[in-house]
């Protein structure tokens, strides 16, 4: 018996073809997009105008389940909250709640795992994983806007959570597609690694989200010690394809770029960075590395104030920064942390392992 399609997995024109063969007349499938995207219900049940021999009808062929929240951090001073989430074969993945002012930033896990292998980062240290599907990146976002209760006018996306989002391109566009029946796409952004061929076919899509670049370096022989897909992708390369990027009035390509004590925080790394982006419409997030036991012990956070005399150098260079000080620093935010801990803790009690980093 194959098992049921879940809607959410599919593109809109997939989708009406499926729910034209259950429902009928066409405007009961407007209703139901209407109660899957406007309202994000798991459920047929709670589809209340639909009559109740069409949600049987339904909940035959297809389901709406998303992923199960299983357990959310305490919020930090700022207000953010991690989430970690069951899919339905047992893998966990992160999401990360942030309010900002009026605005609020959900941030979505596009893979359980990462192969790219960015060695700052938690999710890398445990490998890679497979795709997520459309219904579990969309059931994030629901999931969590139904916890904390965030009106959809105030939502914000980014895709900066575990795994590489260009290396699920198709399931992530669909996800877009579905994301953008509430939100515009300057309300969204993805991040990536630097993906020159993911990079070039965003490029060619007709609506695209904000595009974040994780650079980390300003030359090519520390961003390879650091982000081995370098070698795939050239410092060079990856700046050619930013330039070529197709960007909107008034929006810019972010430049992220993790401060590792002694490796990249010098004021004369803020003038190699600052020469790098000359000539791109780019901002610089610079983002103090978050530790963790279980990444090489000489990557350390930068203290506050080579922290401000880097920015300060970048400023004095032209170029519009930002700094990511302590969002979720309290609640083991960055990528892969917190589903780290949960890992580590399930070794240690399974007697497996006790320590995560052996």
């Amino acid at each position: 018996m194959t098992e049921p399609v879940n809607l959410y997995d599919l593109a809109a024109p997939q989708l009406e073809a499926a729910l034209a063969e259950v429902v009928s007349p066409v405007f009961r499938i407007r209703q139901v997009e209407e109660w899957m995207y406007a309202r994000g219900v798991d459920s047929f049940d709670a589809m209340s105008n639909i009559p109740k021999e069409t949600r049987a009808k339904l909940a035959a062929h297809f389901t709406l389940a998303f992923p199960e929240v299983l357990t959310r951090t305490e919020p930090a001073p700022d207000g953010s909250r991690k989430y970690l989430l069951r899919l339905a074969d047992g893998n966990r993945i992160e999401s990360v709640y942030m309010p900002m002012g009026e605005r609020t930033s959900i941030c979505l896990s596009s893979q359980a795992g990462c192969a790219v292998g960015c060695t700052f980062c938690v999710t890398g240290f445990f490998g890679a994983g497979r795709n997520l599907t459309p219904a579990e990146m969309v059931g994030q976002f629901y999931a969590i806007q139904h916890e904390e209760q965030i009106p959809m006018e105030q939502m914000n996306v980014v895709f900066m959570g575990m795994g590489e989002p260009l290396l699920n391109f198709e399931h992530v566009v669909t996800t877009l597609d579905a994301l953008y029946r509430n939100l515009a796409p300057r309300r969204i952004t993805l991040s990536t690694s630097g993906i020159i061929p993911g990079i070039e076919a965003l490029a060619r899509l007709e609506r695209r989200p904000n595009l974040a670049i994780s650079i980390n370096a300003p030359d090519r022989k520390r961003r390879e010690q650091i982000m081995p897909i370098t070698a795939k992708y050239p410092l060079e390369r990856l700046m050619a394809a930013l330039r070529r990027f197709p960007l909107e009035r008034g929006r810019d390509v972010t430049i992220e770029y993790v401060l590792l004590a002694g490796f990249n925080d010098a004021p004369q790394d803020a003038v190699a960075l600052a020469r790098l982006i000359d000539g791109l419409h780019a901002k610089v997030n610079a983002i103090p590395f978050n530790e963790d036991a279980n990444l090489p012990g000489w990557m350390k956070r930068p203290g506050d104030a080579a922290i401000d005399r880097f920015v300060d150098t970048l400023v004095r260079n032209g170029v519009r920064v930002t700094v990511r000080r302590s969002k979720g620093r309290d609640i083991a935010a960055a990528c892969g942390q917190l589903r780290g801990k949960e890992i580590a803790k399930s070794r240690a009690t399974n007697g497996r392992e006790v320590d995560a980093r052996r």
